[in-house]
């Protein structure tokens, strides 16, 4: 949720000579969106954020599209994807279309290097364990259940706290915001928005790091990985405001809202984006109309597909489904088959949909887990 805020040392006014302690001037970075029209930060440097010593491609990132024979309903087994090394070199793709690539990982060691995606902006949902994002805005500590926001750009790396962890990450073409139905005329958040602006988490601490010596920062651009080389630290960051950073919330923080009858999915949006929406449903008491058929009514969603990840529980609407998993439901195939909860009590099942408004490719056998 952007809103403004300031870390570090700055000068008092923008665009002006700031100092170093023997006299020579910090590099000033506008890192912004749109053209200049968009949210933005300034970032102070000890170096010039250009000075690149090397740069290398190391691979291409293509993903070959499954093409089953038949237009039906799939079931996506992620939970038993192999660990990897990493969140940047173990993700496995699961679906993609142009404005959202969706991946898995189960990463087994922190980052060595730092990452900054150029292709797209990140949301990752941590489904367990714990670390800090590590950036050139400051440290930001994540735990289970965050939605971790990470603007395209930024140059960061994810250092672990525990042996098991495991993500869901979605790439988008374009930001991924708060819904403008939830926000006033000066963004911020009205009193039927699900969450709070108190909700939002920040990095909460800058580090500045002046150690010389090579270090790399991998790039995904036009969907191959780069290598750059600095001949020192990234994260030089003496000082920074503005409106464009990484965020956190977490999914346990979102209020859900009922109805006597079922209500539509719209009500569970957590965030919009260019194409794609990503909804939280979270334990919520049930439809209570004492004529209600508490799970959704069979439904043709015609120009979207429906993708959700299983996280915790028993979800209403769904049976023979577990945890870590996904389903995907094409466009003019949903229909909700019918549950027998009691409506009276509450569904303690959680999973996070993500409605694609374009079709979404499924990767091939060779990079995603068993269907």
């Amino acid at each position: 949720m952007p809103s403004y805020l300031r870390l570090g040392d700055l000068p008092p006014k923008r665009h002006t000579q700031f100092r170093k302690p023997d006299g020579s001037l910090y590099h000033e970075e506008v890192f912004g969106t749109e053209a200049f029209s968009g949210v933005y930060s300034t970032l102070y440097h000890e170096h010039a954020p250009t000075s690149v010593s090397r740069i290398e491609k190391m691979r291409d990132l293509n993903v070959s599209e499954w093409r089953p024979d038949t237009h039906r309903h799939h079931h996506i087994k992620t939970k038993n994807i192999e660990p990897s090394r990493d969140v940047v070199e173990g993700r496995r793709p699961l679906f993609y279309n142009n404005d959202v690539f969706i991946s898995s990982v189960r990463p087994n060691s922190s980052m060595e290097s730092f990452f900054r995606n150029a292709q797209g902006d990140e949301l990752y949902f941590v489904h367990e364990g714990k670390g800090t994002l590590e950036s050139v805005f400051g440290l930001l500590p994540f735990h289970e259940g965050d939605f971790v926001v990470v603007p395209r750009g930024t140059t960061y790396r994810i250092m672990l706290d525990s042996k098991a962890s495991r993500f869901l990450i979605v790439e988008s073409a374009g930001p991924i915001e708060v819904p403008k139905r939830y926000r006033n005329d000066y963004g911020q958040l009205v009193e039927l928005a699900p969450y709070s602006d108190r909700d939002f988490r920040h990095p909460e601490k800058l580090v500045t790091h002046g150690e010389k010596g090579e270090h790399e920062v991998l790039m995904k651009i036009d969907n191959a990985l780069m290598s750059y080389m600095f001949n020192f630290h990234p994260l030089d960051v003496v000082g920074w405001d503005g409106y464009l950073y990484p965020w956190i919330f977490n999914v346990n923080d979102f209020e859900p809202l009922t109805g006597r009858v079922h209500q539509p999915p719209p009500i569970h949006q957590t965030f919009e984006a260019p194409g794609f929406d990503v909804l939280s449903f979270v334990p919520r008491k049930l439809d209570y109309h004492p004529l209600a058929i508490p799970v959704p009514y069979n439904h043709s969603n015609i120009d979207s597909d429906e993708i959700l990840y299983y996280v915790s529980g028993d979800f209403g609407s769904r049976t023979s489904t577990a945890t870590r998993y996904c389903t995907m439901s094409a466009a003019t195939l949903e229909a909700a088959e019918e549950s027998r909860l009691d409506p009276t009590r509450y569904t303690e099942g959680g999973s996070i949909m993500g409605p694609s408004q374009a079709p979404s490719k499924q990767a091939s056998e060779k990079t995603r887990p068993t269907s």
